[in-house]
């Protein structure tokens, strides 16, 4: 056995026998082993596509479907983690990458995830014949592309606003670009990183519906889950059932919150940038009892070792006096031939996409598209800036007192996850009974499950703000609008523009369920490009559902180009 997991080595080494709390973590830890076990079993029993998969409203079945969620989604975010430390470690240092990482990203997320699921379903399920883990990858992959956008933008937000002082110390002490970003960048991204994890958990909630009932070949696939099971309630429209799977979702976020969220911003409060210690961090019960484990600590301690080992595999192999650590000049023919090649790209996908319309939809048809397209960006952009005016101003304050934000954190993931078409009843029976207007009052729904990346951005900037700087604020008599003004408003603005350009993408997405709302035999529409795509996904018109959503990645990318990438751009001025 490697040292490493040889317990009975780690126990002859000195003040490294268990103790009373190593006892009392091993139920917990032998608890989350067999539940790990059991729900990978069961995740990989034989299954052929068109066999049906039985899901029961009896409220018995809410833990096992419980856990088969829980599990897909934690596959789906330390997947999401990796792709984000590739990306913000590639976008952030080349300005090539940068140029078509980030807008790639763009257009990635503002891809419905019924997209996503209709292009790789088949893949995967070829990918492992008979059995069921190739619906289940796909399943993970829907939930994954929920997740990662968030987590990747915010990880390179935190990166390109390291404060520069401490670049003047990595470059002192010469440091490498992978000792870099494991010592600095790693760390001082960690506490907003963190936050931003727990938004792209309860993210996956909200887009678990879609996830666990897959159509592929005709035929439905029912994956056992909470979203599978949320989707019969409402088939049925079975109240009583949809109240007992918002009851186990609540239980699922508050367990995971106090096992694995809580320690780890408790844990991360040591990588917040001041010089001061803050009298109000982070607490956690979990933490407290690994860290008075004897046993636990000197596995954590051996695995820190091994991970400072993993420090000096790409160290520098010169001094900072030599010629190649001189700064390197950009190379403007370089750089005029990359625009060259994305010019060209765009040209090209500009032909093909009129070739496209001229064939297969016709032009007439491509403008009433665009002006689709145009109400529903009117929309978009109106809920976002009333979503900002309420949550701004609330998430500075959450950030800025660490014993609010431990006290609401569950609340506010449980919120954030609540998928939102469990308002729909709430949505149909208030609009109809009130003869609402549906153009106005179903535009909220768009909104409902994104204008938490707001929130949560915030939080996080608020929450990484030093000490030093509140107190400078209060020394220099900073009060009231002009404290706002001038420390509080431009100290979160980064990570606010970070959770606006993610809303807005989940906007965009989530309008494609929430311009068509049908409860029974009631539906209720409005015009909107995310309508169309709905009605001609029913319709099975694949020419203009390419067309819908070819016309939304073009706004989403222009809107991101052109106003949120020139905020942005403020943010980082700001920032240094």
């Amino acid at each position: 056995m490697h040292p490493f997991f040889d317990i009975r080595r780690l126990e002859r080494l000195p003040g490294t026998r268990p103790n009373r709390w190593d006892w009392l973590l091993l139920p917990l830890v032998l608890g989350f082993l067999v539940l790990l076990a059991f729900g990978a079993k069961e995740m990989a029993t034989p299954y052929s596509v068109g066999q049906q998969l039985p899901i029961s409203l009896d409220p018995s079945y809410l833990p096992y479907y419980l856990l088969r969620t829980t599990l897909r989604m934690f596959i789906a975010l330390g997947v999401s983690l990796v792709f984000s430390f590739i990306f913000a470690a590639v976008a952030s240092k080349s300005r090539t990458a940068e140029k078509i990482l980030v807008p790639m990203v763009d257009i990635l997320q503002s891809i419905p995830i019924l997209g996503f699921l209709s292009i790789t379903v088949t893949g995967f399920i070829a990918l492992f014949p008979g059995s069921l883990l190739g619906v289940e990858c796909a399943a993970i992959f829907a939930i994954f592309t929920s997740q990662a956008w968030n987590m990747a933008l915010s990880l390179y937000q935190s990166i390109r606003t390291v404060p520069s002082e401490l670049n003047e110390a990595a470059r002192v002490f010469r440091l490498s670009g992978w000792q870099r970003f494991w010592r600095l960048e790693l760390p001082y991204a960690t506490p907003a990183l963190l936050w931003n994890m727990m938004l792209s958990m309860s993210g996956g909630w909200f887009f678990v519906v879609a996830s666990e009932a897959i159509t592929v070949s005709n035929q439905d696939i029912m994956l056992p889950g909470i979203g599978s099971y949320i989707a019969s309630a409402i088939d049925q429209q079975n109240l009583h059932a949809i109240f007992y799977a918002i009851i186990a979702m609540a239980f699922g976020i508050l367990l995971y919150d106090q096992l694995f969220f809580r320690p780890l911003l408790a844990w991360a409060d040591k990588f917040r940038f001041e010089d001061t210690q803050s009298n109000t961090a982070q607490q956690s019960w979990v933490l407290d009892l690994l860290r008075r484990g004897r046993l636990t600590r000197a596995l954590s301690l051996n695995l820190a070792h091994r991970g400072e080992r993993a420090l000096g595999w790409f160290r520098r192999g010169y001094d900072g006096t030599s010629v190649r650590a001189r700064v390197r000049a950009v190379n403007p023919l370089r750089e005029r031939m990359v625009d060259a090649f994305l010019t060209a790209l765009a040209l090209i996908a500009v032909w093909r996409l009129g070739v496209f319309v001229h064939a297969e939809v016709g032009w007439s048809e491509a403008l009433r598209v665009l002006g689709l397209g145009g109400i529903t960006l009117v929309r978009v952009m109106v809920l976002i800036a009333l979503a900002s005016v309420v949550w701004v101003p609330l998430g500075i304050m959450i950030g800025l007192r660490p014993r609010l934000s431990q006290r609401i954190q569950a609340l506010a993931q449980l919120l954030a996850a609540f998928p939102s078409n469990l308002l729909f009843p709430l949505a149909v029976v208030a609009i109809v009974a009130f003869d609402l207007n549906p153009e106005v009052w179903l535009s909220p729904l768009m909104i409902f499950g994104t204008q938490w990346y707001i929130l949560f951005n915030v939080v996080a900037g608020a929450s990484t703000i030093p000490s030093e700087l509140r107190y400078a604020a209060d020394n220099l008599g900073l009060k009231g609008w002009l404290k706002w003004k001038r420390f509080y408003l431009p100290a979160v603005f980064p990570s606010f523009v970070t959770g606006a350009i993610t809303a807005s993408g989940g906007s965009w997405n989530a309008s494609i369920v929430s311009e068509v709302v049908t409860w029974g035999k009631t539906t209720l529409t409005a015009t909107g490009l995310g309508g169309y795509i709905a009605e001609m996904t029913q319709k099975g018109d694949f020419p203009r559902i390419a067309l819908g959503i070819g016309v939304m990645c073009i706004f989403v990318m222009g809107l991101n180009r052109y106003f949120w990438r020139r905020l942005y751009l403020q943010a980082e001025k700001w920032s240094r």
